[in-house]
């Protein structure tokens, strides 16, 4: 029998060439699709409600004989239709309307009518209703299944999908559509067949519950979720496979490179630190690639991690490339992996796309030649960028990469043949239901403590009408000694705009600190003005800087105990928290003024509050995660990955472990239904973690 995935729609009745294409832009290629692209919500058509029992905003069927027709000439003019059934009237009102319609709801037809009731100025008024007559000899029967309203595109009408979607369930059963998820996994985990949920989610009986299907909490629902949050899983076990049957150059740990580093870095590490440093020296060692995420909250060290992850593979003669996501990110690792490895006799090369000419063609070479560190943003990535013997790539925030960008790393290893190992840093701590599924395919390591002598920051909010204080609070820090930031937040989603605000900032805040060394950094500036501004900042020549978003991450000024944000409430709570982190890294008691522009949503208000409540990157993750959704947290590039037809990461965190579990089972003991699964849910499956 020929199962529903390979049945094209254009074998349903009234699907030609134009409809076919229509579909195809949502797409519903075969009728395995049109079953799998299930309803938004549903209407109520399977009961007549009296006309006295209709409640402004309800949705429903109401029968009546129509007592009048006017055409009424008001500011728009419009066709009024009274319906009345012995237990009150009802007015129909039509914008849109033809003579012949008018003729046809004469006064004494009988009609049924579905749509919302709403307030009018004769009373409750449908407007635009969906209606029919009907003849005393032969009424028509009222639906026997609550109405689907399916997602749409222009072109498609409700019930054009309806019967697509009758026509497709007609061939539905246990054959045509094989359940690949095994009775016994079915079983210990109590989910329905796979037809009997699809039939019921496509027309729920009259009795089903509404409220449960809203929220996305019906059995029915819940089987899909199931099958899809595990396809995801055994996507991302398949990648993590494809990974791990590769070979990678086995590093033995290093002892006297890091001896040396340790005895120049001025302080020990934390026992957070060496902890996680040595579960990463174990994966280093192994001949099979490392795949670590090492999360850490803002200040928690991950960078000196990172270091001496690095002398593992410099000292066994191989080179390591470090990638950052922004120039100014790149540049900070740089400076400090130059700081620390040039006692030790190790060379340190610099990438980035705005490298041009002689200066690229050298940094290329000496990639090509050999130099054992390599920084860089993510023109590391580029073709014809080619190390000599390449054992360790490190990632910092990973959230701004693509996993397709992580696996192109594949490429640049040993001779092309040995996969380099991979350390992802994140300093956005990434709740445990994200983690479970975005980065299923990596091992996690947490830093969860911070270096001694850094302050929990104290967080206000303050209205943007009390700007003359916070100016003069900068002034006093400053004369007392302190240095501080005040950050320009995106515009309307323009960076130019951003760049303008922060300019005119700048200006206003010159002006009105007369005497204090102010600077401007923003994306628009050349990386040589970037890093020129850091570094007399760092250096504490300038006493504030204005700034965007661009010193989100990585910037390290101790001496930096107070900062701005202003317009906080549109920016992400984990980006909010980033920024925050670049105050608090000294002895001294620091501040962050959250300077909002009231007033404020009630959303806003809990939002800031929730900063104002916690520096635990953790706590405002999950928080973030509740507020914004996981596309939006992993940022639009990993969001691939996450564009769940019915699961949802949020709703259905719970069925996580059980997922996590029946993953395995299925790929012990039926390997054989990975593939059809994985071509179910994600099309393409097949492709996916192939570069």
């Amino acid at each position: 029998m020929t199962t529903l995935s390979h049945i094209p729609v254009t074998e349903l009745k009234g699907v030609g060439a134009a409809l076919a294409e229509k579909l195809a832009r949502v797409g519903l290629e075969t009728l395995q699709d049109i079953l799998f692209h299930l309803p938004l919500r549903y209407q109520d058509r399977t009961r007549c409600v009296p006309i006295g029992a209709l409640r402004p905003g309800q949705d429903a069927v109401v029968e009546g004989v129509v007592a009048g027709a006017d055409v009424l000439m008001g500011r728009r003019r419009s066709l009024l239709v009274r319906l009345s059934d012995g237990t009150g009237t009802l007015s129909l009102r039509f914008y849109h309307f033809s003579t012949a319609q008018k003729d046809a709801l004469k006064r004494g037809t009988h009609l049924r009518c579905y749509g919302e009731a709403r307030p009018g100025a004769s009373g409750l008024e449908i407007y635009h209703p969906e209606y029919r007559a009907l003849t005393d000899n032969e009424p028509a029967a009222l639906e026997q299944t609550l109405t689907p309203i399916y997602p749409s595109t222009e072109g498609l009408t409700q019930q054009r999908l309806r019967q697509l979607s009758e026509q497709a369930l007609a061939r539905l059963g246990p054959h045509s559509l094989p359940d690949w998820l095994p009775a016994a996994i079915a079983r210990e985990y109590q989910l329905s067949p796979l037809d009997q949920a699809l039939r019921y989610l496509h027309r729920p009986p009259p009795d089903a519950d509404q409220e449960e299907l809203a929220e996305g909490r019906h059995w029915a629902q819940h089987r899909l979720a199931f099958e899809e949050l595990l396809t995801h899983q055994l996507s991302m076990q398949r990648l993590r496979e494809s990974l791990r049957a590769q070979h990678a150059p086995p590093l033995p740990k290093s002892q006297q490179l890091t001896r040396q580093f340790l005895a120049n870095l001025g302080f020990p590490p934390t026992g957070a630190q060496q902890r996680v440093g040595a579960e990463i020296a174990y994966d280093l060692s192994q001949s099979e690639p490392m795949l670590r995420l090492l999360q850490g909250d803002v200040g928690a060290g991950k960078t000196v991690v990172a270091a001496l992850a690095a002398l593992q593979a410099l000292e066994s003669g191989y080179q390591v490339a470090l990638m950052a996501p922004t120039e100014i990110l790149a540049e900070q690792h740089f400076i400090s992996f130059q700081r620390w490895l040039a006692p030790l006799g190790i060379e340190v090369a610099w990438l980035a796309g705005k490298l041009k000419g002689k200066a690229r063609t050298s940094a290329l070479a000496q990639i090509a030649g050999g130099t054992p560190m390599v920084v860089g943003t993510h023109a590391l990535f580029q073709e014809e960028v080619q190390f000599a013997k390449l054992a360790l790539v490190i990632i910092d925030e990973q959230h701004r990469f693509g996993v397709q960008q992580r696996l192109a790393l594949r490429k640049k290893g040993v001779e092309g043949r040995l996969c380099p190992h991979q350390l992802i840093m994140t300093a956005t701590p990434i709740p445990r239901t994200l983690a479970m599924s975005a980065y299923a395919d990596l091992d996690t390591s947490i830093l969860d403590e911070l270096p001694p002598g850094r302050t929990p920051v104290n967080t206000l909010l303050i209205a943007d009408s009390r700007r003359i204080e916070v100016i003069e609070r900068v002034r006093s820090a400053c004369h007392e000694g302190r240095q501080a930031y005040w950050v320009c937040t995106l515009i309307e989603e323009s960076e130019e705009l951003t760049c303008q605000a922060a300019e005119s900032a700048y200006e206003d805040l010159s002006a009105a600190l007369g005497g204090l060394h102010v600077g401007l950094i923003h994306g628009r500036m050349k990386a040589a003005e970037k890093a020129a501004v850091m570094a007399q900042f760092k250096q504490g020549q300038l006493q504030l800087l204005v700034a965007t978003t661009v010193i989100e991450v990585g910037v390290d000024v101790p001496n930096a105990s107070l900062m701005i944000i202003e317009n906080p409430e549109r920016l992400g709570l984990s980006q909010l928290h980033q920024l925050r982190g670049r105050v608090g890294r000294g002895s001294a008691a620091s501040h962050c003024l959250l300077l909002y522009h009231p007033p404020l949503s009630q959303l806003g208000r809990q939002r800031l509050g929730i900063m104002r409540e916690t520096n635990d990157g953790f706590i405002i993750a999950e928080k973030d995660l509740e507020l914004r959704g996981p596309g939006e947290m992993l940022g639009t590039r990993q969001t691939g990955l996450l564009q769940f037809k019915v699961a949802d990461l949020l709703r259905d965190a719970d069925l996580l472990p059980a997922v996590r579990d029946a993953a395995q089972h299925l790929l012990a003991d039926w390997p054989q239904h990975v593939s059809p699964l994985l071509e179910r849910w994600l099309r393409h499956g097949q492709q996916y973690g192939q570069v």
